[in-house]
């Protein structure tokens, strides 16, 4: 019983990192038209936190850590959210939501790499074949006249790319540190502080900060859905998920949060989706399909041992 309650936790989990996460370039691109990137993710991401604090408590969780706890927390929340989240909103000042969530599906391949230049691992020959499709996607993505003719494009998407380095570390580090044992608590933490790392940040860069009574409508709804369900529920199965299967495996969220964003951007903000882009795309995620095949996956769970 308990072995299918696991399962279907799971299941659960990841349908929020496939599907919620892929609404979350929706609701960010919606956000930063109108407001600081920054300041925007710092309200989310404290807001968020606090909130789970919150929650905790009325649930009896203890919130109680280690000192070692609390600065694996801090690091995370920094190479998750206050760098590999919050320069992505910045970025999609620049870069269509479909687009960054393209960019951000090679991050498969970027672990893959990470893992062989950190860990040692070596590389399969079904994931080389991965990474080769994977690098001619990113290549036809990002060659698009379209989207190179964009003003600052080129440092949107090389800044997404830093962010994918950031997520990629912070995927291996979470799987061997030592972080708070409840899953709703460790998130708590990463994202307070990334928040308030972020507000330092957006202070740091100068921006305007303005309260909530004064956003669009769109933009607080945009909000809400962002605090509640792309953060407290999102993150939290994000960092479960991490520490129930291996990092690979969360890593094909990538396969369906490309495809959610891409459509949404097209229905709700006029996203165009070139021919160029859908090749790209179905490239890119064959590559990532190659780079998580079981075959391969299989292999990977030999190191752990």
């Amino acid at each position: 019983m308990a072995k299918s309650s696991n399962s279907a936790l799971v299941i659960l989990a990841f349908f929020a990192i496939y599907v919620i996460w892929g609404s979350t370039y929706l609701l960010n691109k919606i956000a930063v038209l109108e407001l600081e990137p920054f300041m925007l993710a710092s309200c989310r991401f404290t807001t968020a936190g606090l909130c789970i604090f919150l929650l905790a408590k009325i649930m009896g969780i203890p919130l109680t850590i280690t000192k070692k706890q609390l600065l694996n927390t801090i690091i995370a929340g920094i190479l998750f959210l206050s760098f590999g989240n919050g320069v992505v909103v910045w970025a999609l000042r620049y870069v269509d939501s479909g687009f960054a969530a393209l960019e951000i599906s090679s991050q498969p391949l970027i672990i893959l790499l990470l893992m062989r230049v950190l860990q040692g691992k070596k590389i399969q020959p079904m994931s080389v074949i991965g990474v080769i499709f994977g690098i001619v996607g990113i290549y036809l993505l990002v060659s698009q006249k379209q989207v190179i003719a964009q003003e600052d494009s080129i440092i949107g998407m090389v800044m997404i790319f830093f962010c994918m380095l950031s997520w990629a570390y912070g995927s291996l580090f979470v799987a061997k540190a030592d972080l708070p044992t409840n899953y709703f608590v460790n998130t708590g933490y990463q994202m307070f502080t990334a928040g308030l790392i972020l507000a330092l940040m957006s202070l740091g860069f100068g921006e305007k900060w303005s309260s909530p009574l004064v956003w669009s409508g769109e933009v607080q709804i945009s909000m809400v859905l962002l605090v509640i369900f792309g953060s407290i529920l999102a993150f939290t199965s994000f960092n479960y998920l991490l520490k129930a299967v291996s990092p690979e495996k969360v890593a094909t969220s990538t396969y369906v949060n490309p495809i959610v964003a891409l459509l949404l951007g097209w229905y709700f903000l006029d996203e165009q989706i070139t021919l160029q882009s859908v090749i790209a795309a179905t490239i890119l995620l064959t590559g990532v399909y190659f780079i998580n095949t079981k075959k391969t996956l299989a292999i990977f769970e030999r190191f752990k041992r």
